[in-house]
């Protein structure tokens, strides 16, 4: 049986959106974007967890939570089983659960060295007792990442993107952490230097026995590296399960319409698409129902009518959608 790492219970965040007056009432009423709204999931020690959406959808906001760079409106989140609400436990956290950030460009300190960028984190957490011991493990982190100690010596604006990147990496290494939330750490690179990135992750999550949440909209790159998939649209979990079952089999409209979007092999026979129709709704208003009633070409009156939970719909997969949990 695996060993539950980390639970989320139920996550709310929300932010201020707008106000409008209310002439009736003589007063303003403050609108908010429901970023995440409702979220519960976990994620077992020593696997990887990839969260998938469109842009929008409240991945990276999830991601933030978990280090504490967003507040909820309300939610859980428990580490081995300890509440992290409690005092004094959030430290703990932050050491234990590191992040990777999307854009290398901007998520370094261009006025730091990368040697003096990866002794901050050892030295908050008093991990080294002698400069000596704090050199060797930089000099270790540089290497893990495939990097040397010369480039320690470097400041960021001297490396390409995939070198900020495995810089990055190294960072969340650096506190010998647990879990690693990696939010589209290939995102903004090209293609050949994508492939690197993903073999470095997959190396050390390896090698150091990491647990890892991967964020994506790219469900080709989550094929490669997760074993089990989130899938998110409108700020709520719609799909979950396996990554093979739920790549090759999906349920959930969303998720067919998610693999329909990526390129198809031109040397392969072409499956045919599947297709929503018009724009994602506001996550200010959502609709009423089943949140992608308005876009699927499957819904009935009933998935207008109904706030569709996620619920097992066979071993091992879930999945918020009425027309299967009518028929499992």
């Amino acid at each position: 049986m695996m060993e539950e790492l980390l639970r989320v219970d139920n996550l709310k965040v929300q932010f201020p959106a707008s106000e409008t007056f209310n002439d009736k009432l003589f007063s303003f009423k403050k609108k908010y974007v429901k970023a995440v709204d409702g979220v519960s999931f976990t994620i077992n020690r020593g696997e990887v967890v990839a969260l998938v959406g469109e842009s929008g959808c409240g991945k990276s906001t999830i991601g933030k939570f978990l280090v504490s760079l967003v507040q909820p409106k309300s939610g859980a989140v428990y580490y081995r089983g300890e509440d992290m609400r409690q005092k004094g436990k959030m430290r703990s956290l932050r050491k234990n659960v590191q992040y990777i950030f999307q854009d290398p460009f901007s998520s370094l300190n261009p006025r730091m060295t990368v040697k003096t960028i990866l002794s901050r984190p050892i030295q908050i957490f008093h991990l080294c007792k002698t400069d000596e011991e704090r050199e060797q493990r930089i000099m270790t982190l540089l290497s893990q990442v495939g990097l040397t100690h010369e480039h320690g010596l470097r400041f960021p604006h001297e490396f390409s993107g995939g070198q900020k990147q495995r810089i990055s990496i190294a960072r969340a290494l650096s506190v010998e952490p647990e879990l690693i939330i990696a939010d589209e750490p290939t995102a903004a690179l090209d293609i050949s230097i994508q492939a690197q990135i993903l073999k470095l992750l997959i190396n050390l999550k390896e090698t150091l026995d990491l647990t890892m949440l991967f964020i994506s909209h790219d469900l080709g790159v989550v094929e490669y590296i997760s074993d089990r998939i989130l899938v998110m649209y409108l700020g709520t979990i719609v799909e979950t399960g396996p990554t093979k079952e739920v790549i090759n089999n999906p349920l959930h409209p969303y998720t067919k319409a998610l693999l329909s979007a990526v390129p198809q092999n031109p040397l392969q026979k072409k499956s045919e698409r599947f297709r929503l129709s018009g724009n994602i709704p506001s996550t200010v208003d959502i609709p009423g129902g089943c949140r992608l009633h308005p876009r699927c070409p499957l819904a009935t009156e009933a998935c207008r009518r109904c706030d569709v939970k996620l619920e097992e719909v066979a071993p091992g997969r879930k999945a918020a959608c009425i027309m299967i949990q009518k028929y499992k």
